[in-house]
């Protein structure tokens, strides 16, 4: 069962529910952040990044530690470009599977290999969305005490699926508005169309008055 139709309500539900994430920027203002979860990949975040350079537009990477290690030289590339760099846990595991230390681990990991293949401090890579965007008030307030940043969604077209390029497409024009906050994947899956999708997407949005900003840039602003 495709869980597309059911996000958007998922998605009211919660964000009022949880107020000390990120769930999207100000609904006044055409600011919108694309965001990408589950690299870099080795083949699908450069055909992504040829992309977003066309259009010069910057964007948010949510990585997992190991894709990170497997290639650290893409994962340079894509911060030197001047995008926006986050946390998705080492592997993939969703965090409220794992206990305090685990979760303290791989937040840790993932960091450090961010901070190495980047050239950053360890301490200024502070975002982090949870792997399939599954968490308990314990899994936040654990991020908030290690001082994490936690960051959510707020329009989810389901890609990794791969319902299509257009489905995809048309999902996010159906819902975005000023502030939104949208989750597209450059890894194993949902990689193969993502490229194909920015290029699609991006056009629409920039003719409908949006533009794009980074998540450092939808926290600094607020979202009121």
């Amino acid at each position: 069962m495709q869980l597309a139709p059911f996000l958007p309500i998922l998605y009211r539900i919660l964000q009022p529910s949880f107020p000390r994430c990120l769930w999207a920027g100000n609904p006044n203002s055409k600011a919108i952040a694309l965001t990408f979860d589950d690299g870099p990949h080795s083949l699908y975040t450069p055909q992504l990044l040829e992309v977003l350079d066309h259009y010069s537009i910057p964007a948010s990477f949510f990585w997992l530690g190991v894709c990170v290690n497997r290639s650290p030289a893409i994962a340079k590339t894509i911060y030197e470009r001047g995008h926006w760099i986050g946390i998705h846990g080492y592997d993939h595991r969703s965090f409220p599977l794992l206990t305090t230390a685990e979760l303290e681990q791989s937040l840790q990991a993932t960091q450090a290999a961010i901070a190495q293949a980047c050239c950053l401090p360890p301490t200024s890579i502070r975002d982090v969305r949870p792997p399939n965007g599954l968490f308990t008030p314990q899994t936040l307030d654990l991020l908030h005490r290690w001082n994490y940043r936690p960051v959510m969604w707020s329009v989810v077209p389901e890609d990794w699926v791969r319902p299509g390029v257009s489905v995809v497409v048309q999902r996010v024009l159906q819902q975005v508005q000023n502030g939104s906050l949208i989750v597209l994947h450059d890894g194993a899956c949902g990689g193969q169309d993502v490229a194909a999708t920015t290029a699609q997407l991006v056009p629409y949005l920039l003719n409908q008055g949006y533009h794009f900003v980074t998540i450092d840039t939808l926290w600094k602003r607020g979202t009121v």
